[in-house]
């Protein structure tokens, strides 16, 4: 079991294509749906029909993926399992220039989202480039039970 897990990791870590991920288009914005998880059901319900709740915290990296042009994050809503917004997790834009990286962390205390929580992040560029490469990095890590897995962000309709 524990070999099968080490497999799904390295395989989710390895840099191969999300599934249903394209190819970095080009273009001058997006709207990017993310989907995350503030905590993961699992196991055997309880007396009471619920099942084990282990919390995770989220590391969200959005990835330039143009060598030439600079990208604008302008928007990082983040919403509930409801889908109310919570919070805009950047009040001002963020140039991310040529193949750099922006982060975002939501700490494993933050169970505010629930398990279908997720981000709508907003992009723009002056002239067309790269789409950026937005993926979720979920992750508990204490001694003898770790887990860690990745979502990644399509593109949605704008407003």
């Amino acid at each position: 079991m524990k070999s099968l897990m080490y497999a799904a990791l390295l395989f989710a870590l390895s840099g191969n294509p999300a599934w249903g991920q394209t190819p970095a288009l080009r273009s001058s914005g997006q709207h990017l749906y993310l989907p995350i998880y503030s905590h993961i059901w699992h196991g055997e319900t309880n007396d009471k029909g619920q099942p084990m709740k282990t919390l995770v915290s989220v590391s969200v990296s959005i990835r330039n993926t143009d060598p030439v042009k600079s990208i604008r994050v302008t928007s990082a809503k983040y919403f509930d399992t409801d889908g109310k917004m919570l919070r805009e997790y950047l009040p001002t834009p963020k140039l991310i220039g040529p193949m750099g990286t922006y982060e975002i962390f939501v700490p494993r205390s933050d169970d505010s989202g629930g398990s279908g929580a997720n981000f709508v992040i907003v992009w723009k560029a002056d002239a067309p480039a790269s789409a950026p490469i937005v993926e979720g990095l979920h992750a508990n890590l204490p001694v003898g039970r770790s887990i860690a897995f990745t979502t990644s962000a399509r593109p949605i309709p704008a407003d």
